[in-house]
């Protein structure tokens, strides 16, 4: 004779929460798909994608094909399905190595393949440094001296200026930088004339140093990936999580 356990009647499940869906385009090589969800909270759902792979280094060359408004606009097309509010181009060079006309065709490209509304990395930058009233910043780069270059440029297109930046002339493995070496590339580029440092670059991993960046220099830092999800997350009507980080608080 088997001897069973008594049974006793399960608790009632709780439901799960109602979801926002917000759809992310990325590179081929992009690595951080767990950094973007730091920012996002419980009732919002991310569904990434990303351009098909080319053989390129992260290089000028590799920014212009991703910058491409068809190629964003088929990998736009690949997370509609799931029906996401809002769509956003994860790319800090792909969106601004073409400058604010390239970024412009981005959206636009994104809008016609039908998201029903869109952002890339550097528009949300510029959103974030208007609503923070930020006009002269720093700059922390992975990438080679042209980007880096383009960078500043682009800022400069859009009014605002860049006091100093340094560049680590990376063309892959970016998302392997420890902590340890963006901050002392911050630490290093921070000016009395700079009003925030922004670091450049979603496969740059950087969600655990922005609050005690800030708290070191005393100004906002802001970041490739920070200013995407907070940017894709209004669009939605919902607010970003990221104890301590000035642009969210």
């Amino acid at each position: 004779m088997t001897l069973r356990p008594p049974t006793y009647p399960l608790p009632a499940p709780t439901p799960p929460l109602l979801q926002t869906g917000i759809g992310v385009v990325a590179p081929y090589d992009f690595a951080l798909d767990r950094e973007l969800w730091r920012w996002v909270p419980d009732d919002v759902t991310l569904h990434l994608t990303r351009t098909p792979y080319a053989p390129l280094a992260a290089t000028l060359e590799m920014a212009v094909h991703i910058s491409d408004p068809e190629l964003i606009a088929r990998a736009t097309a690949d997370v509609l399905p799931v029906a996401p509010l809002a769509v956003a181009y994860a790319c800090t060079s792909g969106s601004f190595v073409g400058g604010l006309s390239g970024e412009v065709a981005l959206v636009d490209a994104m809008i016609a393949a039908g998201a029903p509304a869109a952002v890339t990395t550097s528009g949300a930058l510029l959103l974030a440094l208007h609503h923070l009233g930020i006009n002269r910043v720093a700059t922390v780069t992975p990438y080679t001296d042209d980007l880096t270059i383009g960078l500043t440029k682009f800022l400069a297109e859009a009014g605002v200026e860049v006091v100093s930046t340094a560049g680590l002339g990376l063309i892959a493995q970016i998302w392997t930088v420890p902590y340890e070496a963006t901050v002392e590339l911050v630490r290093s580029i921070d000016t009395t004339t700079a009003e925030a440092v922004f670091i450049s670059c979603t496969n740059l991993p950087t969600y655990d140093i922005i609050a005690g960046l800030e708290a070191m220099i005393g100004k906002p830092v802001l970041t490739a990936n920070q200013v995407t999800m907070w940017s894709a997350l209004a669009l939605t009507g919902h607010t970003a999580i990221g104890p301590g980080q000035h642009l969210l608080t």
